[in-house]
């Protein structure tokens, strides 16, 4: 029997063990890395050299950023999605995307066992085995350190007694960087009370004088800054460079977990912050009252539902359906300043903006009614709570 397995593979502690007693248990073992943005061509490489140290038969790196945008970040720019009106997804969304295309890749070579390293304290476990088991029912979860409990130091000893005597020593920091924003994690934020410090963040400052950037949405994608024209996760990268040098987009999130534990999170996400409010600042000129109205549950809803793995379920397709829908008239350019640690939203240009002088400026002129009109109005739209107040007022 074929005991062919692919391995969800970072390069980290956990799945090199994995990858590591795995192989010494008779499996065949195959290494796919997934890019979602963050990762260099050098980065890689090493990441495939350290592979082929752990005894796997081979190693692939799959280029996922194309369809991460296409997949997932559109419909939360569409939907403005911030979790806890804090936390943009950086890392959950990218976790969708990541076992989708690790499952098909195992599907494709018809490996029969798949393998992560994910403990079993925190999301990704649920991420995970939900994608797997859906997409592919028939192939067997392997998970070695969420099964063994194992210790940090456990997996390093193993690995020095099987030859693999590497640098582990754990950062003080640990880093997920990706197309959508960047996570961080540390002691302070295992705490309820203490700041991440400044030094603990990726991109430091480097400008201080304000730069204006002009932000170009087409039906509510970002298809070109300060007027060059390229797809939309490369202008996401563009930004992302620019803003970080103000270091814009710190950030501590606080939310539940899949779990049911809370958790603490530090991230820098300059673009995706940037980005989420010019376009939201578009939609308040373009869309109507009902159209905000609607689409401000149904994003929340989108973005709780791909926090919590539940990306295959169709009612995800339902509302992305109506996200792309409300769109339609989402275009124009938005205009930011970046300043040291935070930007500003400068104004918007479209010729879709519904704040149109010739039907008035609000609180100066009316051009589309009378006063006779206006008070007509006003006395209808305010007979409920007329007829409300003086039926129980006579109780």
């Amino acid at each position: 029997m074929s005991k062919k397995l692919v391995i969800a593979y970072s390069g980290g502690l956990d799945t090199s063990y994995c990858a590591v007693s795995l192989s010494k248990a008779g499996y065949d073992v195959h290494a796919v890395s997934v890019n979602t943005g963050g990762f260099t061509q050098e980065e890689i490489k090493t990441i495939e050299s350290n592979a082929y140290k752990m005894g796997v038969s081979t190693y692939k790196n799959i280029d996922a950023i194309a369809s991460y945008y296409d997949k997932v970040i559109k419909y939360l720019i569409f939907g403005n999605v911030l979790k806890n009106n804090t936390y943009p997804l950086s890392v959950s969304a990218e976790r969708i995307i990541q076992a989708i295309e690790i499952v098909q890749y195992a599907k494709s070579i018809d490996a029969k066992y798949i393998a992560h390293g994910s403990t079993g304290a925190g999301n990704d476990q649920v991420r995970f085995d939900m994608i797997f088991q859906t997409i592919a029912p028939e192939i067997e979860i392997i998970t070695p350190i969420r099964d063994g409990s194992l210790s940090r130091q456990q997996e390093i000893d193993y690995l020095i007694e099987n030859g693999i005597d590497m640098s582990w020593n754990k950062a003080k920091y640990s880093v997920n960087k990706g197309l959508w924003g960047t996570s961080v994690g540390g002691e302070e934020t295992l705490t309820s009370e203490k700041p991440l410090p400044d030094s603990a963040y990726p991109s430091q400052l480097k400008h201080s004088d304000p730069e204006k950037v002009v932000l170009t949405f087409s039906k509510g994608e970002l298809v070109a800054l300060n007027g060059v024209e390229n797809n939309p996760e490369v202008n996401i990268e563009v930004l992302n460079n620019l803003a970080s040098a103000y270091a814009i987009g710190r950030d501590i999130h606080v939310g539940d977990t899949i779990v049911g534990i809370k958790g603490r999170v530090g991230f820098e996400a300059a673009a995706a912050l940037i980005i989420i409010k010019a376009h939201h600042l578009l939609e308040k000129h373009t869309l109507t009252k009902w159209q905000l109205q609607h689409k401000d549950y149904m994003s929340n809803f989108y973005g709780m539902h791909l926090h919590e793995g539940q990306y295959l379920d169709p009612v995800m397709r339902d509302m992305e359906a109506f996200l792309q829908s409300s769109q339609d008239k989402v275009s124009g350019d938005v205009i930011v300043t970046l300043k040291p640690y935070h930007f500003s939203l400068e104004g918007i240009k479209s010729k879709h903006d519904l704040m149109n002088a010739k039907f008035g400026s609000y609180g100066e002129e009316n051009k589309g009614w009378t006063a006779d009109e206006a008070k007509g109005f006003i006395k209808i739209f305010g007979n409920q709570n007329k007829i409300y107040q003086q039926v129980n007022s006579e109780s």
